[in-house]
This record gives structure tokens, C-alpha cells and sequence, in this order.
């Protein structure tokens, strides 16, 4: 056995067990930081990995599932049976297998709002402020899916607490026009609030949208750039100007959907750029200009901004790699996505029992960037952080008469929605399922069982040393 084929057999023992890897090793061969020496290339010998063995064996139960054997926080991952037989097939040719956010806008709406996650994600992001170190001349942070601006109204908000005084340079990337309407909706009183505040939005990929250019010629060419250096002194008068912008987005903030692939693409790349006019001479050291600018990022937010399903090289390579390269010194990156082992997966599993939306982890995603980053990757921390820090819960939003005997409809579909939004189930799967009703019985016994529904979401962190 290999070092990588152990890692997993004892990853999977501690999500089933729910046991940090930490408190594995402890328990098993008296050696916190087993799992985090066989990450990096350490070898244990035959006696060890038969102590390894015997531990597990001895800590099953008689039918031969897992027991978890502490509790380590509040609210742990339950354990869910394993998958049989093969993942269903999706038709690799059909561009609608690529679940998209901003395509499923009423899935999406009413997940936002009965489901607790965006508050959970911003809180669990502003965290992170505690351990930045930013340089003049600004705090700069990098939204690397705005969505409807929840996340990023919220953490900065908790910037402005920590750094009341100094300047924001605030960069988000979205290619829904929807969302930016939504997102652009909640900035009104972040100018009024922080007026030092220069907020970028952008519709550009993952490798470019750091640093506001374009590597493409003929992309670079038919770049909009526009900045609304916004007048007055009060939220009234910042959302009236901003509202003005509803034309300018409709014509430019366009997309379509990659034939080939079933990506979403953009028209024609755009910049836009707000600040305070009152506020422009503090902040001209950093108001970005054409042809690119610097990233240096003090925190960067990648919050779901890849599909569950999407291969690990794309995740790595196309994704959390670029946004790990536009870190400055001490700059930190926290990415989250969902996670699984909860009563959402449960639901989808009792209509397709052979579906496994989470096909990697944080540690298999880290791997494959450090691989991707090369000799550019010694300068950053990969930070996996035990389940009890990385992995944290978000619930839907039930009053407590809403579970009961007779559970109602609406909360019935509101749960049915959260469960196939987060497990990024295509619409062409669903029609045969509701057509026949099977998933409101499904449902509500899973809301029964558990008294309500919630979902786990993965974090992990990589961050540059300072200099």
C-alpha cells in the first residue's frame, strides 16, 4: 500500500467517524500529526500501519459500519451510506450537464432566501480578517463569485469595523447580469458608510480578472471599461446613480453558454469601476487604469465558484491556481464549496441512490494545485485545517411549528429545492421525478427524521508568507 492509498482509507474513516485526523492519530498510533506527515512524504513502518489497521477494525461496529467514537464540535457530519455500483451516466455531449448558477435564477432566489448560507459563508470569510496583513495603500480584496452580493456586502461591512479609516479596493468577479444587478443593489451604503471604498466589478475569467487584463487580443480589443465616479453625499443619492447604470449593464453585461462545453462566456469583457468623486484624490494610488493593474490581494473569497462535479483539474488548474497567484505577501485565500454527508445529500439519495455530487475534497484540491503552482507554490501555506475548523453548517430556515406530523407544502418544496440546488442536479434528471412524486414523500420523511434540513460546507486556506 501506498502512502496516498492510506491517506484516503483514513480520510474516509474520519468523515464517516467524524474524528478530526488529528484525533486519529492520536488514538491510533499516539501521533497527532500522522495524516499530516504522510501528506508530505513521511513513511511509517509495517508495525505502524499494522496499529492503523487494528484500530479501525476494532472500531466498527458488527455490521461493519463506522461509529464515531468523540464528538469534537457542535454539529458533526452524520454518515451516510456508501455508495453501490456505478456514478449514474451523464451524456458527457450535452452542454445542460454543466449546472450553473445564474441559469437556475428561481432555483437559486429561493435557496438564497430560505437557506442561511450566505450569512454562514460571510462570517466564516470575515474570520479571516483577523489574520491579514495589509500595506499600504489599501486593503485589497478579491470576491471571486459575487453572486447576489450577500457575501461581499457582509465582509465589507466587517472590514470597516476592523479598518475603519483605511482605504478599500474591493474587485468582484461576475458574469450573471442578474447577480450584478442584485450585488450592485447592496453597495449603496458601503460608499456612504466607507467612502474610501473603489469597488471593481468584472465579468472576466478566473486567470485574468485579478488583474483587470486580458491575455486574449481580439478580447483585449473589445474590452468595455467604465468608471462612475459617483456625486453627493448619501445612500439615496449613491443608489440613484447606480441604478442608473441599468442600461449601460443591459447592453454590455451580456453572456451566452459555450456549445462545446456548457460554460457560460461572456459577449464582451467589462470593467466598471465606482468610487466616491468627493473621495478621488485619496484614492488615486489605487483606482486601476486600462491594460491591467496589480493584484497583491490581501484576501481572496472563492466561494463555491466551481461546479461540485467539475473534474479536479479544472478546479485546480483553472480556478483556485490563478486566484492562489494573485495573493500578495501575507495575503490569504479562503475557498469553500459544499461538502456533503448531510440531510440534502440524503434527500437526493433516496430518489437516485447511486449519485455522488462531491467528487473531491480539500485535500485532493490542494494536492492538484501545489502540482499545478509548480516551484511558485513554496511561497504558499496550504492550510486543510481539521473537520472541526474546516467543515461548518448552514441550515434552512423552518419555524419550529413547520415540522411536524402534517409538514406543508411550501416547506416540503423550499427543502426539495435547497437539497437539488446544492447537489447541482441538471433539469434534465428532474422531469421523470416530479412528474411521478416521488421526491415530496422523500422529502418530508428526511425533514421527520431530522427535524429539519441543513448542508455542510469544506474550507480551506492558502496563504502567501509575508515578506
Amino acid at each position: 500500500m501506498n502512502a496516498q492509498d492510506l491517506l484516503q482509507e483514513i480520510s474516509d474513516y474520519c468523515r464517516q467517524t467524524g474524528l478530526a485526523e488529528s484525533t486519529f492519530g492520536r488514538r491510533a498510533v499516539n501521533d497527532g500529526k500522522l495524516a499530516s506527515r504522510l501528506r508530505h512524504g513521511g513513511r511509517i513502518t509495517t508495525e505502524t500501519l499494522d496499529r492503523i489497521r487494528s484500530f479501525m477494525a476494532t472500531n466498527r461496529s458488527l455490521d461493519g459500519a463506522m461509529r464515531p467514537l468523540v464528538v469534537e464540535r457542535a454539529h458533526r457530519p452524520m454518515p451516510l451510506p456508501a455508495p453501490t455500483g456505478a456514478p449514474m451516466p451523464i451524456k458527457s455531449d450535452d452542454p445542460t450537464r454543466n449546472f450553473r448558477f445564474f441559469d437556475n435564477r428561481q432555483k437559486y432566489l429561493l435557496f438564497v432566501n430560505t437557506c442561511s448560507e450566505k450569512w454562514v459563508i460571510a462570517h466564516r470569510v470575515s474570520l479571516e480578517l483577523a489574520n491579514i496583513h495589509p500595506r499600504p495603500p489599501a486593503v485589497r480584496l478579491f470576491d471571486a463569485g459575487v453572486g447576489d452580493g450577500t457575501v461581499l456586502a457582509r465582509v465589507m461591512r466587517a472590514m470597516h469595523d476592523r479598518y475603519p479609516t483605511v482605504p478599500f479596493y474591493v474587485v468582484g468577479k461576475e458574469i450573471s447580469l442578474e447577480d450584478i444587478r442584485l450585488a450592485l443593489q447592496k453597495m449603496a451604503d458601503r460608499f456612504f458608510e466607507h467612502p474610501g471604498t473603489v469597488l471593481v466589478l468584472t465579468n472576466l475569467a478566473y486567470a485574468d480578472a485579478p488583474w483587470l487584463a486580458v491575455k486574449s487580443m481580439t478580447a483585449a480589443k473589445s474590452l468595455v471599461w467604465h468608471e462612475l465616479p459617483l456625486t453627493g453625499n448619501s445612500s439615496h443619492q449613491f443608489e440613484a446613480q447606480i441604478t442608473e447604470l441599468e442600461p449601460f449593464l443591459a447592453d454590455n453585461w451580456k453572456a451566452g453558454v459555450n456549445p462545446k462545453t456548457g460554460n457560460p462566456a461572456f459577449e464582451r469583457p467589462v470593467v466598471l469601476v465606482i468610487y466616491r468623486a468627493d473621495h478621488k484624490f485619496l484614492l488615486d494610488p489605487i483606482l486601476p487604469k486600462p491594460g491591467g493593474t496589480t493584484a497583491n490581494y490581501d484576501l481572496v473569497i472563492a466561494s463555491q465558484p466551481y461546479r461540485a462535479r467539475a473534474p479536479l483539474e479544472f478546479k485546480s488548474k483553472r480556478v483556485i491556481a490563478p486566484l492562489a497567484r494573485a495573493l500578495g505577501p501575507g495575503g490569504r485565500l479562503i475557498a469553500i464549496h459544499s461538502h456533503g454527508n448531510d440531510p440534502g445529500l440524503e434527500i437526493i439519495r433516496r430518489i437516485w441512490p447511486n449519485d455522488n455530487p462531491f467528487t473531491t475534497d480539500r485535500h485532493q484540491i490542494m494536492r492538484a494545485v501545489k502540482q499545478e503552482l509548480g516551484p511558485a507554490g513554496r511561497e504558499l501555506n496550504f492550510n486543510a485545517y481539521a473537520d472541526n475548523r474546516a467543515l461548518f453548517r448552514y441550515d434552512m430556515h423552518t419555524l419550529p411549528s413547520e415540522i411536524s406530523e402534517s409538514i406543508g407544502t411550501s416547506t416540503v418544496l423550499a427543502a426539495w429545492n435547497a437539497a437539488i440546488y446544492v447537489a447541482q442536479v441538471e433539469d434534465d434528471r428532474l422531469s421523470g421525478v416530479v412528474a411521478d412524486g416521488r421526491y415530496i414523500d422523500a422529502t418530508r420523511e428526511v425533514l421527520r427524521e431530522h427535524g429539519g434540513l441543513w448542508f455542510y460546507d469544506e474550507s480551506f486556506v492558502i496563504s502567501r508568507r509575508r515578506e
